[in-house]
């Protein structure tokens, strides 16, 4: 998943995450991530998904974006970048990847273990007899 943290503008502070792509963003209600801010168009840019490249940043043909303060109308987003659309900055970012516990498989593995072992002495001493 994505994260956008809006560094400047009305909303700073907030962060968004996206969820699913294309990802729209501007000032009308129905993008998927809306500003209210000067200079940000109604759709002002679109996030996407590569295959095999990354997230692709492409503004409306008429809207001025900057990433990592260079004009671009079309680019790849790394981790980090900081776009500027209007008055507003938005830092790109990939959410962490939750890590889920992994006790239970650990625990039923030393415990297999440990009865394997125990079953192999125990057949030692069994044919020792």
């Amino acid at each position: 998943m994505v994260q956008l943290q809006i560094l400047s503008g009305k909303k700073a502070g907030a962060d968004w995450v996206a969820r699913h792509f294309p990802v729209r963003v501007g000032r009308a209600v129905a993008n998927d991530f809306s500003l209210e801010d000067e200079g940000v168009w109604d759709r002002h840019l679109e996030i996407a998904i590569l295959s095999g490249e990354g997230f692709l940043l492409r503004t409306h043909p008429d809207a001025l974006a900057s990433v990592n303060g260079r004009p671009a109308n079309e680019t790849i987003l790394r981790n980090g970048d900081l776009i500027q659309i209007g008055s507003v900055q938005i830092r790109f970012w990939l959410v962490p990847a939750r890590q889920y516990s992994l006790r239970f498989r650990e625990g039923v593995t030393w415990l297999t273990l440990g009865l394997l072992c125990t079953g192999q002495i125990a057949l030692i001493y069994w044919l020792l007899d």
